[in-house]
């Protein structure tokens, strides 16, 4: 697949895989010009434009572009509905006098899309699939159209030029059962909805609702109390706007209308969807907290409104009802109110690292990913950790005595304080790293082996005999790596 950048006048095409093979999904004109066609394997399109340059297609994307284009048509009529892979649909009727007329209307929609680099067809009928089957085939006589106006599979098609029909005006002045009984009652729904004898209606596609809640006073409120609890009001009232969309907010706008027209912004964030009124005052009630500057009402707060900015799909979850298997220790909450106080880029998490080495197995991260959502595990777990949570940086070296040079520790002096080593497990053994090093595996470096021990008083260690006894070095040394908490 060639995915390297082209000449703007070169063939190109997007490819995709269709049974089994990969084959061309969308051309530009150059590529069409050329012979190239939808459906063509990759193969055969290079055998004749070999220089022909490709890039995957992605399906979701182009849908998700008709749906933004169909949002902008909304400015011309209410009723339009996105026709995936590349159509948009529009009714029309009693709109197009608002534009100076039909043909006035439909010029500035084609304004509209080659103002954004698209290339557009248009097509007008009284019925959706015939302006359907008119944009994209060209002319204004439906009936003129080949059977390729017919939403049908390609063995329906074939079946029909078999028995002599070229075009839908073959088909118009046949009897329906005769059709149904030899094509199947599919060709003659379709037909019907083509030529008008069914009404076929599109399904508005409505643009998503703006999640709001207002408060407006009689007169200007200025006590902090009352300002929380106009807050709190108007979260509750999102939350039922939230509840009966399906949805939690990730994003919340508070806005303060002073008297003398300034508005004072309150803005938090959460880490999961939401539409708890409590957690959210929290969260506001952080904010505040936060603020280098303290509110000042001023002569007052004339109204208070809340927006939802962002909002996200959110289930409904069936809690137990006993209480010992409720939530384990969530911390989100937590999080969301540090969020909110310190940034979010204050709050860290440990991350693996692409290493076995100890210090490079983990890093610190952004405990939010890209969408906002906190990454990694919220819950504690029941096993205590293998290896400990703080580490030495760099090792400090100890005295040790064992029994025997590659045995275990029994005894170590560390900061001059002597330790007898009462348990101990282990070793952990961790090869070096040989492809980092200058010469590769013909001086790899040493070995280490990790053990955890616990001296008389219960304190617990993480120690290391850096090189294998005997075998790397005559000399091992060891090390204090890490405290267990």
């Amino acid at each position: 697949m060639n995915g390297g950048l082209a000449r703007p006048d070169s063939p190109f095409a997007l490819v995709e895989k269709q049974r089994g093979a990969m084959r061309l999904a969308a051309l530009s004109r150059q590529a069409a010009e050329l012979g190239l066609a939808c459906g063509m394997a990759l193969a055969d399109a290079r055998g004749i434009v070999p220089d022909l340059a490709t890039l995957p297609h992605d399906a979701e994307a182009d849908t998700m572009l008709v749906e933004k284009m169909a949002q902008q048509c909304i400015a011309y009529t209410p009723s339009v509905m996105p026709d995936p892979p590349n159509g948009i649909l529009l009714d029309i009727t009693g709109c197009d006098h608002l534009h100076g007329g039909e043909d006035s209307m439909r010029e500035k929609i084609a304004v509209l899309f080659r103002q954004r680099g698209f290339t557009l067809s248009m097509g007008a009928a009284d019925t959706p699939d015939a302006a359907r089957a008119l944009s994209r085939l060209g002319g204004d006589d439906i009936c003129a159209l080949p059977l390729e106006a017919l939403d049908t599979d390609e063995t329906t098609r074939t079946a029909l030029r078999r028995a002599g029909f070229r075009s839908i005006g073959d088909l118009v002045g046949l009897p329906p059962a005769p059709l149904a009984t030899r094509f199947g009652s599919q060709l003659v729904r379709l037909l019907d909805r083509l030529i008008g004898r069914k009404d076929p209606h599109i399904v508005p596609h409505l643009p998503p609702q703006d999640i709001r809640a207002e408060l407006c006073f009689a007169e200007p409120i200025g006590r902090h109390g009352d300002v929380l609890d106009a807050i709190e009001w108007l979260a509750t009232q999102a939350a039922g706007q939230l509840t009966e969309a399906g949805q939690g907010g990730r994003a919340f706008l508070a806005s303060l209308y002073r008297s003398d027209g300034y508005i004072a912004r309150l803005r938090i964030e959460t880490g999961a969807p939401t539409r708890d009124p409590a957690l959210l005052m929290r969260l506001f009630n952080e904010r505040i907290d936060s603020l280098s500057d303290p509110l000042d009402p001023g002569f007052g707060y004339d109204s208070v409104t809340l927006d939802v900015s962002h909002a996200e799909a959110l289930e409904v979850k069936q809690h137990s009802l006993a209480p010992e298997q409720g939530d384990n220790g969530d911390i989100g909450p937590l999080l969301d109110r540090l969020a909110v106080r310190y940034g979010p880029a204050a709050i860290l998490r440990f991350a693996a690292g692409n290493s076995h080495i100890p210090e490079r197995a983990g890093f610190l991260a952004k405990a939010r990913n890209e969408k906002g959502e906190y990454t990694g595990s919220m819950h504690e777990t029941s096993e205590p950790p293998l290896r400990p949570l703080f580490l030495l940086d760099p090792p400090q070296q100890v005295e040790v005595l064992a029994a025997i040079p590659d045995g275990p520790p029994r005894r170590f002096r560390w900061r001059g304080e002597q330790h007898l080593v009462r348990l101990y497990e282990g070793p952990e053994r961790i090869a070096p790293e040989w492809w980092r090093r200058r010469l590769g595996h013909e001086q790899p470096g040493f070995s280490r082996d990790y053990y955890r021990v616990e001296d008389e008083n219960g304190r617990r260690f993480w120690l290391v005999r850096h090189g294998l006894y005997g075998r790397e070095t005559d000399q091992p040394r060891w090390y204090v790596h890490g405290l267990f908490a």
